[in-house]
């Protein structure tokens, strides 16, 4: 009997040991996690589009049980339709988020994207996130959020190249590509006269050009050149030179989520929403996932 006693203690004893490995093994699983979350936006800037100091309170939402979202579903990576058929993309993700932090039932319904901000104005759904720009034309009709995202204004240049420095100076002296008759092109003459600026009819063959080697560096839209960036279409020749220029007289308002101007509770709810989900973390995972190469 002395013996069978003594044989269970010592198997308890060795599964207790057991267990504490396991658990020790997973906690350091978890520590290389994190590590590894910390360490990839370490490697990318994340914009943070809302005032730290401007806490807005959360509104009463004992009436709100229902948003109707709409959408556009052929714009990757904002939003896009899935084989099946279902949404998906940075919008969509962004607005069940919303959902979820107001805990409240969230429809999205795809329509055609130049006519969402009617379809918003005469009720047929009750918020549209679809990176909606905010201007005098969209406000004459909704009203917006704060916006959820701006498109900054980047250069990129070639590898080849070893840009070092600031833009303008690492520039000088270089063939630096833009669209003609773009606000990029009308910024960089107006910013950067120094440098040796060539004008494109096109983005397509802008880019080839500085695939080619026929120019140094582009100037445009941060976002669009992030994706280039990203694709097989690059052939990995290049990257971001310097930072992001946001000035809003050029580059606009940004993008916010629409709603009616007779809803302000939706509204101050959503814009509630928007910061607490970039306070904790959920914004910045969103960015990561759909903008691997990020755009500021």
């Amino acid at each position: 009997m002395a013996f069978v006693t003594k044989n269970f203690v010592g198997k308890m004893i060795a599964r207790i040991i057991l267990s504490c490995v396991h658990i020790l093994f997973a906690g350091i699983s978890l520590i290389v996690l994190g590590a590894a979350l910390a360490s990839a936006q370490s490697q990318v800037f994340l914009p943070d589009f809302w005032d730290p100091t401007h806490r807005p309170e959360k509104p009463n939402l004992e009436d709100l049980r229902v948003i109707r979202f709409l959408t556009d579903d052929d714009y990757p990576p904002f939003h896009f339709a899935l084989a099946d058929g279902s949404l998906s993309g940075f919008n969509v993700d962004l607005a069940r988020a919303v959902c979820e932090e107001l805990k409240v039932v969230c429809s999205i319904q795809p329509r055609r994207w130049d006519t969402l901000i009617d379809a918003v104005a005469e009720g047929r759904g009750d918020a549209a996130i679809a990176s909606l720009a905010i201007n005098d034309a969209s406000r004459a009709k909704v009203d917006f959020t704060a916006p959820y995202y701006r498109t900054p204004a980047r250069f990129i240049g070639r590898k080849a190249a070893k840009f070092s420095g600031p833009a303008p100076e690492a520039l000088r002296g270089r063939k630096v590509g833009v669209e003609a008759r773009s606000s990029h092109e009308a910024y960089l003459r107006q910013f950067f006269p120094a440098l040796t600026v060539r004008s494109y009819d096109s983005a397509v063959g802008m880019r080839a050009a500085l695939r080619s080697g026929d120019l140094d560096a582009i100037f445009g839209d941060g976002i669009t050149l992030a994706l280039w960036l990203a694709g097989s279409n690059s052939s990995d020749c290049c990257g971001f030179v310097g930072g992001p220029y946001t000035e809003s007289r050029f580059f606009g308002d940004g993008a916010g989520i629409a709603v009616r101007k007779d809803n302000p509770l939706l509204r101050a709810a959503l814009d509630y929403a928007l910061q607490r989900l970039s306070e904790k973390g959920v914004y910045a995972e969103l960015y990561l996932k759909y903008f691997p190469i990020g755009y500021y």
